[in-house]
């Protein structure tokens, strides 16, 4: 059986569009461009397409890209597919495409090129030169007299340096080919990719985004964090009663002494101030600032960045982000309401989120152990939740049975008291 060709390539590009902020597919809608092509057919020389510079594709890579009897491997392959999917003006299905990345993913090897390459001792390790060569020709720059006043730079604003960013752009496409013949020891079950090209597919297709809900909830916030923001000036005089220091300056003079003005600290002080305290200013105070705790609108903002052009929001989940478990994932950067020790809460990002951070099951705020591998099961799905026969599942707030007895007797899950929350 003759071996599958494999094409090993790697992108560089240019945008106004903030990629760790609005993500990929979002990224190409701005003014986009691709700026370097490196590829490698197999283990052969790896070569690199000035595309910046004018030069083209070549028929045989162009060829290969739309050839599904062709592997197409990448580092976070979703990247290359969306940039070329733009590049050519039409959607590349992902069937015939690998990424390299989620491959790592599924033996618990880290999702970043340069950590899996040390981790894996290749050969070829990512050049450390290329974050100042992104930050320099892939983002926009600021204008000023030294420069011009252009917004971008270009090839000719620094020769030598485009030079190092054509070679940076060919050792990832080698680092990244290492790190496959590495995974290559340990292959993916077929159905696997399967699933990952399922995964790309609905990452395509996205979620549709109600524009003018976002839209109207930050207005919303925007009006009240006003409102509240200028009763705190009027109530206390400082010159900013958002900072912490500044506040507990204010309540010391007042004769109230408080060690955080975390949620649950504040909360316990204004259940003690209306019971025994006649100072209803600095009571005011309390009230204003839980409730301003509460006005956070991260998501709708995160949501309003990432809205396409197709009034969907897309590549919102990681295939095998769920580290050794295969599950899908929220992507990274997703954020995630959390409890931290002193009582306060508030959101952060999936992939910062630690065991000392408590988050809500539908009923309380728990603490966790981070995720447990207890191997391989047949799922079932009911009522929304896809799981094995034997996990256990609510269905009211005391009782629980196990799922396949709650879908053989057609029970509804308990979502929880959500009041909890507050």
């Amino acid at each position: 059986m003759d071996k599958v060709r494999t094409l090993s390539l790697d992108l560089e590009s240019f945008s106004d569009v903030s990629l760790p902020d609005c993500g990929v597919y979002r990224y190409v809608e701005g003014d986009f461009h691709i700026l370097l092509f490196a590829y490698a057919f197999d283990d052969e020389e790896t070569k690199c397409v000035d595309m910046a510079c004018g030069e083209e594709l070549p028929q045989e890579v162009v060829n290969a890209i739309f050839d599904d009897s062709i592997i197409k491997s990448a580092w976070n392959a979703q990247f290359e597919r969306t940039c070329l999917s733009k590049y050519f003006g039409k959607n590349l299905s992902p069937d015939s495409w690998q990424c390299t990345m989620v491959w790592a993913a599924s033996l618990s090897l880290p999702l970043k090129l340069a950590a899996a390459a040390q981790a894996l001792k290749t050969e070829q390790q990512k050049d450390a030169v290329g974050e100042r060569l992104i930050r320099y020709f892939s983002l926009p720059c600021k204008p000023t007299k030294a420069n011009g006043g252009r917004t971008r730079n270009l090839p000719e604003h620094a020769p030598n340096d485009w030079k190092l960013f054509k070679s940076y752009c060919i050792q990832d496409v080698e680092t990244e080919r290492d790190i496959r013949h590495k995974l290559e020891h340990f292959p993916m079950m077929s159905q696997e990719w399967d699933y990952y090209h399922m995964d790309q597919r609905i990452n395509d297709r996205g979620v549709l985004i109600d524009k003018e809900l976002v839209q109207q909830a930050i207005i919303c916030d925007m009006m009240l964090s006003e409102a509240m923001t200028n009763r705190a000036y009027a109530l206390t005089g400082l010159e900013n009663p958002n900072s912490v220091s500044q506040l507990k300056g204010w309540l010391e003079e007042r004769g109230i002494e408080i060690d955080s003005l975390g949620k649950k600290n504040v909360a316990s002080l204004i259940t003690d101030l209306d019971k025994h305290s006649i100072d209803t200013e600095a009571l005011d105070m309390m009230k204003l600032r839980l409730q301003m705790a509460k006005s956070s609108v991260k998501k709708y903002q995160a949501a309003e960045r990432c809205i396409c052009a197709d009034g969907r929001a897309h590549g919102l989940f990681q295939f095998h982000g769920a580290n050794r478990t295969g599950r899908w994932c929220l992507a990274e950067g997703t954020l995630i309401l959390v409890k931290k020790p002193d009582g306060e809460i508030s959101e952060k990002p999936i992939e910062d989120v630690s065991i000392d951070d408590m988050v809500f099951d539908g009923d309380d705020w728990v603490h966790h152990e981070g995720v447990v591998y207890s191997g391989d099961k047949d799922v079932i799905s009911w009522d929304g939740i896809t799981a094995s026969e034997d996990h256990m599942v609510f269905i009211d707030s005391k009782t629980k049975v196990t799922l396949k007895e709650a879908k053989e007797k057609g029970m509804k899950l308990w979502r929880g008291n959500m009041k909890k929350l507050q």
